[in-house]
């Protein structure tokens, strides 16, 4: 099964003369970026956005997959920051953001004769309120995953039959994504909400969040890590260190972490662009 997907998505750029690959560095983007790599050789391109709600390691990262893939790596700025209906943090947020991406990914394309601007969408992303798919449909990107069907179980699994050690790296959507709807995005609590979870990265929790409420950090671990967390860290040390971030409280979600819990209080059916 997942020979035959990985077959039909060479397909898929097999029909392109070129393309180019929107990257943030993250495991589904990476795959398409290495399938059309693999199938297009130079006439493939990855071009990943830089802006504060990227972590500076998740670039770091970007960069050198790109490199141990061959695909030429190229870095645009946006400016989704300059744009009150992305800092005001609507539930639709991701449109606006994708929009940006988008708007600045389109014209490159076209100056270059890329015909194709393709992302990394999986087919369980349609499940979810993705908002920014809207937007990247809207100008014409294509989401070979997508199209074939393919989930993010098989994204790790066809990732590591590629042979690529990053197949088990944890999803890094943008910083943005710990905020609760309606709360502000400023510069500085990106940064917050960034460092912290670098702090708890090197302290040996690759796949977490810490959710900004306001002057509150809520750290979110996988269920099957809180325990160990309580017992074998200190404690103070940490609360010392979200404090110097700016923080005045420290929580742990007794819950745990899961993808999307903060769509938890958005009525699909109510919400639109």
């Amino acid at each position: 099964m997942i020979e035959k997907k990985l077959q039909d998505l060479q397909d898929i750029f097999r029909t392109m003369d070129k393309a180019l690959i929107a990257y943030s560095g993250g495991i589904d983007s990476t795959l398409v970026a290495k399938v059309a790599y693999d199938v297009l050789g130079d006439r493939s391109v990855a071009v990943t956005a830089v802006s504060p709600s990227l972590l500076p390691e998740e670039l770091d990262e970007a960069q050198e997959q790109a490199k141990i893939i061959g695909i030429n790596h190229e870095l645009i700025e946006t400016e989704e920051m300059s744009n009150p209906n992305y800092t005001s943090n609507p539930v639709n947020r991701c449109y606006f953001c994708k929009s940006e991406l988008h708007d600045k990914l389109k014209p490159i394309a076209l100056e270059r004769n890329y015909p194709y601007v393709v992302d990394g969408v999986n087919a369980d992303d349609l499940q979810d309120y993705r908002p920014g798919i809207q937007a990247a449909k809207e100008r014409g990107a294509r989401s070979p995953l997508a199209e074939v069907g393919i989930t993010k179980v098989e994204v790790r699994e066809m990732t590591k039959l590629l042979g690529l050690s990053w197949w088990d790296k944890p999803s890094q959507p943008c910083l943005s994504s710990r905020f609760p709807y309606g709360e502000e995005i400023t510069y500085e609590k990106l940064y917050r909400v960034g460092r912290a979870e670098i702090y708890l990265r090197k302290l040996g929790y690759s796949n977490l969040r810490v959710r900004f409420d306001r002057d509150t950090a809520r750290i979110e671990l996988l269920p099957e890590q809180i325990k160990e967390f309580i017992v074998e860290n200190n404690l103070p040390d940490i609360v010392s260190h979200f404090q110097s971030l700016g923080f005045t409280y420290v929580t742990l979600d007794l819950e745990g972490y899961r993808s999307g819990k903060l769509n938890q209080v958005i009525d699909n059916q109510e919400v639109g662009v």
